[in-house]
This record gives C-alpha cells, sequence and structure tokens, in this order.
C-alpha cells in the first residue's frame, strides 16, 4: 500500500523542499511527474523563477462519475498554472461501475477526459507524463472480476491511445483508507497546515458516491491506543511524515456509507415499507445501485422527518453490539479518540453538493461556515414537500435525484450527528475549492496522492 510503504513514509520528509530539475520516476505506486517546460518560481504562484515544471495526469474513478486532474509543480512542489487556470479540471458522468457489464463502453468513457487532459501538457512532455487512473469505492463494490475486467480494458486504452506514459500497475483500485489519507494530506497542504503541530490540522469528512472518510491527526498517545485490526483489514492510524513533521493519521473508510450506497442501505433497512418515510410524496418507482434493485415509492402521507431519520439510524448500525471499544462511530468502528486534530473539520464532496441545492449554501462559494443542524433543517424543508412542489422548489437538483432529497439530507445529518459524533450546533466547514495563492484548487484526493509521490521521488 502507497501510505504505509517504510519507504515512502520517510520520503514524506522531503516534501515541499526543493530538488534538482532532474527527471522523476518512481515505482508502482502510480503518479510520476515529468520534468520541464516553462519555468517557474517558488516564492509565489504564477511568478516566473529558475524551476521546471512536472506534470501529473489523475484520474478519479468514482462511483458516481470520472474526473480528471492535471496538476503542474515547480522544482519546491508549488503549484504553478496551467493555462489560465491552478489546475486543469474537467468530469462527466456515470461512473465506470455503471458500464460493470461492458468493460470496453467503461475505458472508451474516458476518451473525452484524456483529451482534455493531453491539450494542457506541452508536447514534448507528453510522453514523460506518468498518467493514472485511481478507481474508488464504486469498483470496490463490484467485486474482484468484474473491476479487473474494467481495469485491463482502462489499462488497454492507455498502452494504445494515450500519448501519456502509462503501466499497468498505475490503473488500479484505491483502498479506503488511502484515499481518506490522500484528502487529508491535499487540504491541509492547501490550506498550508502541514509542518506545523497535529493539532493545528484540519480533519476531514469526504462524502463521495460509494464510501465516505474520515481522517484527521491524532496524538501518539493515542495512536497507540489504536485498536488491533484483523489480517486483511486496514489499519485505523498511519503514521506520515510530511514537511518534517510526523503525523499520526486517524484514517478510515465506509464502504457502503456514501450517499448513493446509503440510500439502498436505508431502503433495506426499511424495506418493510418504512423506507417510504424517507421518499416524496408523488414518487412511484425503483432505486438502482450495483446489481441490486430497491422499491423506492413514497406513500399518499408522504416523508416524515423523524421517522426517516429513525430508519437511517437503523442503517447506521450505530448501536452495533460489534462495537468493543472505548468509543465508536458506528457499525462497530473505533472514532479514533477524537481530539484537537477534529477540532476544526472540512467537510467535502456530497455533504457540499446537497447543502448548495438545498439553498443554505451559496453555490458559488467555495467554502462555507454551516453546523450540522442546518442540514437537519432543510430536511425538514424538503420532506413536507412532495415531487411537483420540491421541483420547483430547488430547481439545481436533478429529476432523478429529486424524490430522494429528503433522504440525503437526512442521512447527512445523520451521518454527522449520529454516525461521527459531532455536536449539531458545531461549526463545520463544507469545502468545494481551497484557495491557493489567488486561485482555488479541487478539495479532492488526487492532489495528495500526486504530493506523495512527488515528494518521494
Amino acid at each position: 500500500m502507497v501510505v504505509l510503504s517504510p519507504v515512502l513514509l520517510v520520503s514524506f520528509v522531503l516534501l515541499l523542499m526543493p530538488r534538482s530539475p532532474a527527471s522523476v520516476t518512481g515505482g508502482a505506486s502510480g503518479v510520476l511527474l515529468a520534468t520541464g517546460g516553462r519555468r517557474w518560481g517558488p516564492q509565489a504562484v504564477g511568478g516566473v523563477g529558475d524551476g521546471s515544471n512536472r506534470y501529473a495526469v489523475i484520474f478519479d474513478a468514482g462511483s458516481s462519475g470520472s474526473r480528471v486532474h492535471v496538476y503542474c509543480f515547480d522544482e519546491s512542489l508549488d503549484l504553478v498554472p496551467i493555462g489560465n487556470a491552478i489546475e486543469l479540471f474537467k468530469q462527466k458522468k456515470p461512473g465506470l461501475s455503471s458500464y460493470a457489464k461492458d468493460p470496453q463502453e467503461a475505458a472508451e468513457s474516458l476518451v473525452s477526459l484524456l483529451e482534455e487532459a493531453e491539450k494542457v501538457v506541452p508536447v514534448e512532455l507528453r510522453e514523460q507524463t506518468p498518467v493514472r487512473v485511481g478507481a474508488t469505492a464504486g469498483l470496490r463494490a463490484l467485486g474482484a472480476e468484474r473491476s479487473e475486467e474494467i481495469l485491463q480494458a482502462v489499462r488497454d486504452l492507455l498502452r494504445d491511445k494515450s500519448s501519456f506514459k502509462s503501466q499497468p500497475d498505475w490503473v488500479s483500485v484505491l483502498d479506503g483508507s488511502q484515499e481518506g489519507a490522500f484528502a487529508w494530506v491535499t487540504i491541509n497542504y492547501l490550506l498550508e497546515k502541514l509542518g506545523k503541530p497535529y493539532s493545528r490540522t484540519v480533519g476531514v469528512v469526504d462524502l463521495g458516491g460509494g464510501s465516505v472518510q474520515m481522517a484527521y491527526a491524532i496524538s501518539e498517545k493515542d495512536a497507540a491506543k489504536a485498536p488491533q485490526v484483523s489480517d486483511g483489514e486496514d489499519s485505523y492510524v498511519k503514521k506520515l511524515v510530511l514537511k518534517g513533521t510526523t503525523y499520526y493519521l486517524y484514517v478510515h473508510s465506509y464502504l457502503h456509507y456514501g450517499l448513493l450506497a446509503a440510500r439502498a442501505e436505508i431502503l433495506k433497512a426499511g424495506e418493510n415499507s418504512d423506507y417510504s418515510n424517507c421518499m416524496l410524496d408523488g414518487y412511484h418507482g425503483k432505486y438502482q445501485y450495483g446489481d441490486d434493485t430497491f422499491e423506492a415509492s413514497g406513500s399518499s402521507s408522504g416523508a416524515t422527518y423523524s421517522k426517516c431519520r429513525a430508519v437511517a439510524v437503523r442503517a447506521l448500525k450505530v448501536d452495533e453490539p460489534a462495537c468493543t471499544h472505548m468509543k465508536c462511530t458506528f457499525g462497530g468502528v473505533w472514532n479514533g479518540g477524537g481530539g484537537d486534530g477534529q477540532k476544526n473539520l472540512f467537510v467535502a464532496s456530497f455533504f457540499y453538493d446537497r447543502a448548495a441545492q438545498a439553498g443554505f449554501v451559496n453555490p458559488k462559494a467555495a467554502v462555507a461556515k454551516v453546523k450540522p443542524s442546518d442540514f437537519e433543517e432543510a430536511a425538514r424543508r424538503v420532506c413536507k414537500l412532495n415531487v411537483k412542489e420540491a421541483h420547483a422548489t430547488y430547481p439545481d437538483v436533478s429529476e432523478e435525484d429529486i424524490p430522494f432529497l429528503c433522504m440525503d439530507l437526512v442521512y447527512q445529518h445523520t451521518l454527522l450527528v449520529d454516525g461521527f459524533g459531532v455536536d449539531p450546533y458545531q461549526d463545520i466547514t463544507l469545502v468545494k475549492k481551497v484557495r491557493y495563492g489567488s486561485s482555488f484548487v479541487e478539495a479532492a484526493w488526487p492532489l495528495g496522492s500526486a504530493i506523495e509521490v512527488a515528494s518521494s521521488s
């Protein structure tokens, strides 16, 4: 595993330190950075200096869609502009897992994103610029055989049609703890927290489509108390050395509890028609997630916030009897013990999206301060509506998501408060992008992956 590799842990010390402009190479961890091109200085984003550019192309193949990120670093590992932006970011739907029965079509779905990436990397550097595809919860949920068929089709596509440098082991399924750790590195890097005491870093909760990750730095004393895990399971704590500072990172990924996957869990938990308390009146249909299809029609009495929350709590297994630790989140999972590293929480991805769509966050803002109780208040408003009224009230929500809007908001509040134990009135930061110099960068795990590999070179 990338995060656990002793060599990489030691090499994290090099993060953000100046390096010579020689070609950068790396091992099976995947992302390499090519050197050359225009020269930029480490003193400021966009400033011209004596460093050499290195590019990294990273695909985030998530359950809800595929996204490509292209980053350019100077020799001090500061981000420098690509054209008029600090990064290239493009996305499209659906995700690779939607093509479970047609691996070739899954691979072809990445072609347009690949073409966008090729446009911004100088022609003379493309053969030196590596491309990595990191698949997340969507493919993890498909099982080993089907996911491998899709990954192989993607490898073939990159070998035959890409002008970038590719190798088979650079296309893989990211494990959940890796994803969570990279997201933590990304946000703390952009906030310039790395190198400071763990108590001054921020915690991260990243709600994807198939899984949700929590990551935050804890004390060495609390790290020593981490429960032992069974063989084959990810350990709760990762030791990282970032910018000369040792961090003990609590990180856990909850498969099946991303927003889209959680709908299926709630529908299963409410299989005796209790689920209808989460569905808007006027919707008659089913919900498909992976290979499973669930009845998801609303009732004439409409959704009910309190009853829907009871189903969500049941789906989260908050009172899981398997919890043998002093403090657990849900499903018997240790919560890391809390502490200063968790006090300042940044929550990302679907948390931000639904908040913006529900109207309590400005969709044009990169970040916003909210409280978990804001999700409850929004849910109570939505759950009173029928489908037609919800369409009129929330025009930015897609037609396929409108029937589930009550369920989604109830779940997000329940996940934060009942699942992760966040105080309903604690300030948290919703984040879509993070300011970096005069620009904004997507708060997503691919940057953390690129930083990790660059610092190990």
